[in-house]
């Protein structure tokens, strides 16, 4: 797979001297596309640990171009680190680069920046699949895993694009996320949150009419610990449903999901014929409301993204094993109507 231009991958690192080595030999075993000049961009976020010593080693080592940032040691921030890794990134490569992000703890498989390539060849962010090498281990996380994906596997049923890749997944993370530098800019880049910037931008991206696409065939692995480094994210997950089990756990009402499936899914057919009737009265709204969403959408991904709410009566909140029973159920209807 031919990319051509320049690729750069951007990495926030803190305190992550113990798995860095481990990242280091996976990025100098990737597979490079012909033509196409790959720089590592390594923001070292108030680092104590010998991360730092770790950084300037490989930049001397590696086969590829490598900038290694650093600031001073300020409260995690998930968000306002990423983005500064991506700047760099930015400044390394160029402004017509592809960014590809991932985390320190993680480790992209060997084709890796073609499958990315690939995706971004039909679509404008390309989020990549993120496997725990505990999978089997922790059979409450993987129950979890496992439903979103079916999930969202319901969702392309009920909602098909064109630009989604053959085999999905449900994640939206900043452990295996690619688009181009310009893209990223136009978003206005990962808000500075403590976590959930990656969701953040993938949902900023949808509501801007860009293209969004889960591809499987990109694979990181990433760490499963339990002590991780922001506050509330995967390892808190992970150690959370180790102390309680799913017991605790509510999910939304997948009936209330695939609502809003079914309705983004009739918004684009909507906006495609410039027919709002149907569709304004599916969600209770005037005409003339529904009309004023749509000018203001440069096209049916924005209108569909931006015009469905949740379902008339809220979004319901459910145990999670009363959710896997009603998507078993929610699945096999709409298999049988298609």
């Amino acid at each position: 797979m031919s990319a051509g231009g320049a690729i750069a991958i951007c990495i926030p690192v803190r305190d992550e001297a113990e798995r860095l080595p481990r990242l280091f030999d996976a990025l100098e075993r990737l597979i490079v596309p012909a033509e196409t000049t790959l720089f590592v961009s390594l923001l070292l976020d108030g680092c104590h640990d010998a991360s730092a010593a770790l950084a300037a080693i490989y930049r001397v080592r590696s086969r590829h171009g490598v900038s290694v940032a650093a600031v001073d040691r300020a409260p995690s921030n998930a968000g306002r680190a990423r983005d500064r890794a991506m700047r760099c990134g930015i400044e390394a490569a160029g402004d017509d680069a592809i960014l590809l992000t991932t985390d320190a703890d993680s480790v992209p498989a060997r084709d890796w920046l073609c499958a990315m390539v690939a995706g971004l060849a039909h679509a404008d962010l390309v989020t990549g699949n993120v496997v725990r090498p505990g999978h089997g281990a922790t059979p409450g996380q993987d129950r979890i895993e496992d439903y979103y994906g079916r999930l969202f596997a319901l969702r392309r049923q009920a909602d098909p694009v064109p630009w989604e890749a053959a085999r999905t997944h449900h994640h939206a993370s900043g452990a295996n996320m690619g688009l181009r530098a310009a893209t990223y800019v136009a978003l206005g880049g990962f808000l500075p949150i403590e976590r959930g910037e990656d969701a953040r931008l993938v949902d900023d991206a949808a509501r801007a009419g860009l293209r969004v696409r889960r591809d499987a065939a990109s694979v990181v692995r990433t760490s499963d610990r339990r002590v991780g480094r922001a506050h509330g994210g995967l390892a808190t997950v992970l150690r959370e449903i180790d102390q309680r089990g799913l017991d605790g756990v509510s999910v939304a009402h997948p009936a209330d999901q695939l609502w809003q499936y079914r309705m983004q899914g009739l918004a684009r057919a909507s906006f495609a014929v410039g027919a709002f009737e149907p569709l304004s009265a599916r969600l209770g709204y005037s005409p003339d409301h529904v009309l004023g969403v749509a000018r203001d959408c440069p096209n049916a991904e924005a209108f569909a993204m931006r015009i469905v709410p949740v379902p008339p009566g809220g979004m319901r909140q459910v145990p999670f094993v009363t959710a896997e029973a009603t998507l078993d159920a929610l699945t096999a209807a709409v298999g049988e109507a298609a």
